[in-house]
């Protein structure tokens, strides 16, 4: 009796820890978004926390509240939103070269600053700091009409370069990428 409840708790441990390795099963979904621009690909790999309390199932309210104003965010939930892109580009008109990065936003009511960090492979929060930085650019908000749910990163196609772009609740970030 005792050798089946040791073995059954262990299948219910063995159990709980593939669930947590399996990032499908955590309530802010895994996503990546690609994009080629000039035969180059731009990828970044983020996860979608929705505007419902994962605990509670209460409505929460976003900007400015879970995503706070005037604060280093960490653009999405879980591990930290990686940027890859095969080819130098220019975002928001400053270079970035060809490699690996980190995406962190400072969301302001009407503006927001995109953070492109060199620092990789983190958890998303803290954010490492500015010594960090590869920039900081200026990036343009606009007011939806329509509810965003979940956290959505998208890579808009503008004739030859893209717009990046976050949008959550009632709100879009978005800055223009080419790739020269």
């Amino acid at each position: 009796m005792r050798t089946a409840a040791i073995t059954l708790t262990l299948l219910m441990l063995a159990s709980s820890a593939v669930a947590q390795r399996d990032k499908s099963q955590r309530p802010s979904q895994p996503a990546e978004v690609e994009l080629a621009l000039n035969n180059k690909k731009i990828t970044i790999a983020y996860s979608r926390p929705r505007i419902r309390d994962p605990k509670t199932g209460q409505p929460r309210k976003i900007m400015g509240g879970v995503v706070p104003y005037g604060e280093p965010w960490r653009t999405g939930a879980n591990e930290a939103t990686t940027f890859v892109t095969e080819g130098d580009l220019k975002i928001g008109g400053t270079p970035v070269p060809k490699g690996s990065y980190t995406l962190y936003t400072i969301p302001n009511e009407n503006s927001w600053t995109l953070i492109i960090s060199k620092k990789t492979g983190q958890w998303g929060i803290p954010y490492p700091g500015a010594k960090d930085d590869l920039a900081r650019i200026p990036m343009k908000v606009e007011p939806l009409s329509q509810t965003v749910d979940p956290f959505t990163i998208t890579l808009e196609r503008a004739g030859a370069a893209a717009r990046l772009c976050f949008a959550w609740e009632n709100t879009k970030a978005c800055v223009n990428v080419e790739a020269p």
